[in-house]
Formats: C-alpha cells, sequence, structure tokens
C-alpha cells in the first residue's frame, strides 16, 4: 500500500496545479514598438519599448461628426484599415468584424473604429450609405474619412497595421488585412488577421479575457 502513496500524492498535486492553470485569468501582452516586426514599424520608434499610446487624430465618421481618442474614453476598441469599393481582402474583413460587432452589441465597453485608407473616394455620404447597408449604430462603429496622411501615419506610426512605408501622399497606399485590440488606457493588446475566422475568435476571446482584466482590477 505504502508503495502506491507517492503514485497517489503525485496524481493529487498534478491535478492541484492544473486546476490552477486552467483558473488563471488570460492576461493579454501590452505591445511597444519593439515588440512588434520591424518592418511594420517607423524607423523612428523602432526602439521604444514602453509606454507606447495611441494619441490624438481629428477625423470624420459616417455621420460627419468629428472623431477624436476622446470618443473612445474608457472603451476597448478594435481597430482596421479599408475602403469600400476594396473587391478583395475588405468584403471578408467588414464580415468578420461584423461577428466582433454582433457579439458585444449589448457591451457599451466595447468600440470599433474602421479608417477608410482612400479618404479622397469614401466621402461621408459614402460612408453613411456603407453602414447602413451593414445596419450597425455610429454609437458603437465609426467609419471615419479625413486627412490621408493623418490616416496613414496612423496606420503606420500608431497601430502598425501596414508593412509598406510610403508619406500619405497621392501615389501612397495602405492596404491591411489586420485588425488591432487597443485597450482603455489607449495601449495595444493584440493583433488578428482580419480575413481569417479562426484569428477573429481569437480576438473575441482576448475581449472577454480584457474585459475579465478590467473586471478584477
Amino acid at each position: 500500500m505504502k508503495r502506491f502513496l507517492p503514485a497517489v500524492l503525485i496524481t493529487i498535486v498534478g491535478i492541484t496545479i492544473a486546476y490552477f492553470m486552467i483558473d488563471e485569468p488570460k492576461v493579454l501582452k501590452v505591445f511597444n514598438p519593439a515588440d512588434l516586426n520591424p518592418e511594420l514599424v517607423d524607423e523612428s520608434i523602432r526602439n521604444v519599448d514602453k509606454f507606447h499610446r495611441v494619441g490624438s487624430f481629428n477625423l470624420t465618421n459616417q455621420n460627419g461628426k468629428e472623431v477624436t481618442e476622446n470618443n473612445y474614453e474608457d472603451k476597448i476598441y478594435v481597430t482596421d484599415f479599408f475602403f469600400v469599393t476594396c473587391p478583395t481582402i475588405c468584403p471578408k474583413m467588414t464580415k468578420q468584424m461584423h461577428r466582433v460587432y454582433d457579439e458585444f452589441t449589448e457591451n457599451p465597453a466595447i468600440s470599433f473604429l474602421s479608417h477608410t485608407v482612400m479618404p479622397e473616394a469614401d466621402s461621408v455620404p459614402v460612408l453613411n450609405k456603407y453602414a447602413t447597408d451593414l445596419g450597425v449604430s455610429a454609437d458603437k462603429w465609426n467609419f471615419v474619412t479625413g486627412n490621408k496622411k493623418q490616416i496613414y501615419n496612423l496606420a503606420r506610426k500608431t497601430y502598425f497595421a501596414a508593412i509598406t512605408e510610403g508619406d500619405g501622399g497621392v501615389n501612397d497606399f495602405v492596404h491591411t488585412e489586420n485588425f488591432v485590440l487597443v485597450d482603455k488606457e489607449k495601449r495595444l493588446r493584440g493583433f488578428y488577421d482580419g480575413t481569417s475566422k479562426k484569428d477573429v475568435d481569437r480576438l473575441i476571446s482576448d475581449i472577454y479575457a480584457l474585459l475579465e482584466e478590467y473586471n478584477t482590477k
């Protein structure tokens, strides 16, 4: 009988450890420029390893209203870059973002922010029709247009969503499938392939983990 005691104890200890590992809440990483693929980060900030935040911006949404960083005060939000007439990745991205929108429609802490990368074409009326056809509310999901250089700087120097280089000029073009998860402190907490259902499932799971993180603070 004694020879079985060590095996029993090992089993009990193993089960106990597994229980606490399973019960341990997931904590998402806080991403800074130094943590990312250097190709995604502007050379001027590649060595920044702490305190990266989404800074100020001023854009216009589908209802013609000003949208700034203050609209996302005390919000968790998901952001991306698209254009209305995109025939390739954007429809897939919008479908997947809509899934996330539907999942958190009733949660006021979760918002969405989609930037057009073709502001010269995607005017307020164009974005309004796009949002209306999707059946989404600007209180929850802003589609924004504005100064092209500002939008492209946000993609490349704030959210690190685009791997291409450029100056936001006439011939510059950003085309990226990335979704970025931003927390209430304006920190970057995750990157996801917006064309992939599996990766967007991970995004949904991470949003729940982030909500739990705030609930336990």
